[in-house]
């Protein structure tokens, strides 16, 4: 253990000798990356960061139900599920596309239009510029970076206000065409009904009467004075004997339908709110505002990294230079 402590000593000693042997080139090639470092640290484009937080709503609909469900009010934050398809509906292309069309920003990171890749190089622009993370509160953090801080903060305040737009127009593109089933079927029951309400009518045109009135007519016909009266209400007694089930039968499914149709419109408003209805998915809790400091580069880690990098280049490359020369020499 005291040998192997003995070597490490040494070998410690003998690098460091090395070192202050080396000293003259070791500090040129370091000097020359802190240089070239501060250089190109002025030269990239600083970038500034916009964000905006929302949290995901729980409700998406107003429901017309007697029965609500607590959880699914339009008052309460959205639980894990909704900030993961939130985040999911941030990082889609319906967003993508609707920013960089707003936002040309082809032109704005001078993409040509004749570049084959385009699209490609757009898309790593994009996806390295704009990113949307679940934070540990539940809520979804947007960062826009851009070399403008005033377009940064409006693109991160225009996702904002996309996120109700494409939601909602995800959310029609299945709610209307369940509307537009429940409305013909609404339809189909109103025409059933209007229908039904003619055949009585024109029952009802005959002297054909509902079962409690008919009733009666027998009755009539005992108490009538004269023989006109009698000859009347025996033709009326005798269209109702004839036409009378028909009519009790259509009296029958006109309430039915009524039933039926006032129940299902239940079903139509909820389906006619669900697909007209523009619907808020999020809670703002902080809009982008412009930023009056830049984000990127961190210059002065730039150097540093880049000075360390360069030193230890030096002595790695001035070691291997040294053993290559002694086994030259023991060649």
């Amino acid at each position: 253990m005291e040998k192997q402590d003995l070597n490490l000593d040494t070998e410690r000693n003998n690098l460091v000798q090395f070192i202050w042997q080396q000293r003259k080139p070791i500090i040129i090639i370091s000097a020359f990356a802190f240089v070239a470092s501060v250089i190109v640290s002025f030269l990239i484009t600083p970038l500034y960061l916009s964000t905006a937080i929302v949290f995901p709503a729980a409700s998406s609909n107003v429901s017309f139900s007697e029965q609500r469900n607590v959880k699914a009010a339009a008052m309460d934050f959205g639980e894990e599920d909704q900030a993961e398809q939130l985040v999911q509906i941030l990082q889609s292309s319906r967003i993508r596309d609707k920013i960089i069309k707003k936002f040309d920003l082809y032109k704005h990171y001078e993409i040509s239009d004749d570049d084959a890749n385009k699209h490609y190089k757009l898309n790593q622009s994009y996806n390295g510029n704009f990113t949307f993370t679940r934070t540990r509160f539940g809520s979804i953090q947007i960062d826009v970076l851009d070399k403008d801080p005033k377009l940064a903060a409006k693109m991160a305040n225009e996702i904002v206000d996309l996120i109700d737009t494409v939601k909602n127009e995800m959310i029609r593109e299945r709610t209307i065409p369940a509307f537009e089933v429940n409305k013909r079927k609404l339809a189909q029951l109103e025409s059933q009904k209007d229908f039904i309400l003619f055949q009585l009518d024109s029952l009802n045109n005959l002297g054909v009467v509902s079962n409690d009135i008919r009733s009666n007519l027998f009755q009539a016909l005992v108490d009538a004075d004269n023989a006109t009266e009698k000859t009347e209400l025996k033709d009326r007694i005798a269209i109702n004997t004839k036409l009378g089930s028909l009519y009790d039968a259509l009296e029958h499914t006109r309430n039915e339908l009524i039933i039926k149709i006032e129940e299902f419109r239940v079903s139509y408003e909820q389906a006619e709110s669900d697909a007209n209805a523009q619907f808020n998915h999020k809670f703002v809790v902080e809009k982008a505002v412009v930023a009056d400091k830049k984000e990127k580069p961190k210059r002065m880690i730039i150097v540093l990294i880049a000075t360390i990098g360069g030193f230890i280049f030096a002595v790695f490359f001035l070691l291997i230079k040294q053993r290559i020369q002694e086994l030259k020499l023991k060649a």
